[in-house]
């Protein structure tokens, strides 16, 4: 049985990372994560990504050290798109939303920091335990401090310690906190709105917001304005843009291709 199951409706795809006892991520895991990302990010038909864990208890714990000490290098091959197959993946210029539905600790915290929006159910647990071990948690010293204020980032990352939906919504981590039984119903919900939406608008947004980590404001813009990304230049030369002046004009609902 495979560890990662998929459900795909419209333009929609869940995917469910499913290896019990804990969900751990092991290399062979990781690779397959890898592919159904790289196979959902190039296919022009979906839209719109959900990512949660099977059961109640777990959505991830991170790596695998059972796996790790049965022989799993930790600079093993985690296949296309890093740890998990999403935090490294290029290009992912479509929307991600994580449905935390339990402990999300280590890496699966990171997993969960790679997607767009968190949903978290009301009984998830969050930690960067790695400082216990004397590890680095070395994804989330990069993107926490980016989602949360720095201050706690810098806590929460020195000291490992856990911290509930509650803390981790107050601190602008998680997008909402639902009941468990409701998790996945909000998440679709969710998917269904974006779906609904222009996606060459997500991908020059997702872009935009990938290449001005490391650039100056007015570097960014001038950039944008020169039609110097790819996805921006697609944006300005398609039927959509054309689409959602008209529908605008026409005062009725866009049909978006996504061409």
């Amino acid at each position: 049985m495979s560890p990662v199951t998929t459900k795909r409706d419209g333009a929609i795809l869940q995917v469910t990372l499913d290896r019990p006892k804990a969900n751990a991520i092991d290399l062979e895991t990781s690779r397959i994560m890898g592919e159904t990302f790289r196979d959902f990010r190039d296919d022009p038909e979906l839209r719109v990504a959900i990512l949660t864990g099977g059961g109640e208890k777990f959505f991830c714990p991170g790596w695998d050290l059972k796996a790790a000490a049965d022989g799993d290098a930790v600079d093993g091959d985690y296949g296309v798109g890093g740890f998990g197959g999403l935090q490294e993946m290029r290009e992912m210029n479509k929307p991600v939303i994580a449905a935390v539905n339990g402990i999300a600790c280590g890496g699966g915290l990171e997993l969960a920091l790679s997607a767009d929006m968190i949903l978290a159910a009301d009984h998830a647990t969050f930690a960067l335990p790695e400082i216990r071990s004397g590890t680095v948690a070395d994804a989330a010293s990069v993107k926490l401090p980016k989602r949360i204020p720095y201050h706690i980032a810098m806590e929460l990352l020195l000291t490992g310690r856990w911290f509930d939906a509650e803390e981790a919504h107050r601190w602008g981590l998680v997008n909402e906190i639902v009941p468990p039984d409701q998790l996945l119903d909000r998440a679709w919900e969710l998917a269904r709105l974006l779906a609904s939406g222009p996606p060459l608008v997500y991908a020059a947004i997702k872009e935009i917001v990938r290449e001005s980590e490391d650039s100056k404001f007015q570097d960014m813009m001038n950039r944008i304005t020169k039609r110097q990304l790819r996805t921006v230049d697609l944006l300005y030369s398609s039927e959509d843009q054309l689409e959602g002046a008209r529908a605008f004009a026409e005062k009725r609902d866009p049909v978006w291709k996504g061409k």
